[in-house]
């Protein structure tokens, strides 16, 4: 081997380990990244003692954000500050029935004291307190449904909005459902107050983008949580259910709560007004 073919080789062991290293770094950097996206941001999730709102709050405060939760038992706030604090998550945590102005205005004012300010809204916390045939509900039952599923998501909007400003912008994400694209027969009041979550997202996005804040939707499809337990415990409803799904399963709260992370994130700055469906392939379209 000549001198100048051994200097090549050489070249192109060192170049090939540089690039290795190189990969390697970019590697654990992305990660790195991604592990701190959120530091130093604050984020209200509502309804985040269970289900879908507390795998939203592990997932932000994973990535380094200060998370604020909330419902309207103690005994429930307790143990979901125990849970996240055990994963070195910073939260703070407080009462808060959504439907009472009194107690959504002490929620942003107790986070703003806390935390300094708001990044980041989950208005999750709904409720569906009808089960059966559209035309046997009542009209006490959809003036609840639509005031928590629906007037309350704005109104939290309203109230987070000043502070997000303040900071320069923010995230709104709301947590719709696939049954406001097809509704579901037995749950018909809440399918509609879910669809009337996608025209307010894109009524909002558009005036909220003059001040840096983002407003976007997820629509989960049939996810294992307390609150839709009624749905897929039913083995009738639920083998009904799968056969329009392209994933045949029910989903889990962390493959709704990464998105939601996802969306909270710089890498979603050029998404607003969206609905992202969660749904196993489930086909949704109004």
């Amino acid at each position: 081997m000549t001198d100048k073919s051994a200097a090549v080789d050489c070249s192109r062991v060192m170049w090939r380990s540089a690039f290795r290293c190189l990969g390697t770094n970019c590697v654990a950097g992305l990660r790195s990244m991604s592990q701190s996206s959120l530091s130093g941001k604050v984020a209200i999730v509502t309804g985040s003692t269970d289900g879908i709102g507390l795998a939203a709050a592990e997932s932000l405060g994973k990535r380094g954000a200060h998370v604020v939760v909330s419902s309207r038992r103690q005994a429930n706030v307790d143990r979901a500050v125990e849970r996240l604090q055990s994963q070195n998550i910073q939260v703070t945590g407080t009462t808060c029935n959504v439907d009472k102005r009194e107690d959504r205005e002490n929620l942003v004012k107790l986070t703003v004291e806390k935390c300094g300010g708001v990044d980041i809204l989950v208005s999750n916390a709904a409720v569906n307190p009808f089960f059966g045939n559209i035309m046997d509900s009542t009209e006490e039952i959809w003036d609840k449904v639509l005031s928590v599923n629906v007037k309350v998501f704005f109104l939290m909007t309203k109230l987070v909005m000043p502070h997000m400003q303040k900071r320069g912008g923010g995230n709104v994400v709301f947590v719709s459902s696939v049954a406001g694209y097809q509704p579901i027969r037995i749950i018909g009041p809440y399918s509609v107050s879910k669809t009337a979550l996608l025209g307010l997202t894109r009524a909002l996005a558009p005036e909220l983008a003059q001040s840096n804040i983002r407003v976007n939707c997820v629509a989960p499809g049939l996810i294992k949580t307390n609150f839709s337990s009624a749905l897929w415990q039913s083995e009738d409803f639920l083998d009904e259910f799968t056969k329009q799904l392209s994933i045949k399963r029910v989903g889990e709260p962390k493959e709704i709560s990464e998105v939601i992370a996802f969306l909270c994130s710089d890498e979603a700055s050029y998404i607003t007004g969206e609905t992202i469906t969660v749904s196993g392939g489930m086909g949704c379209r109004l």
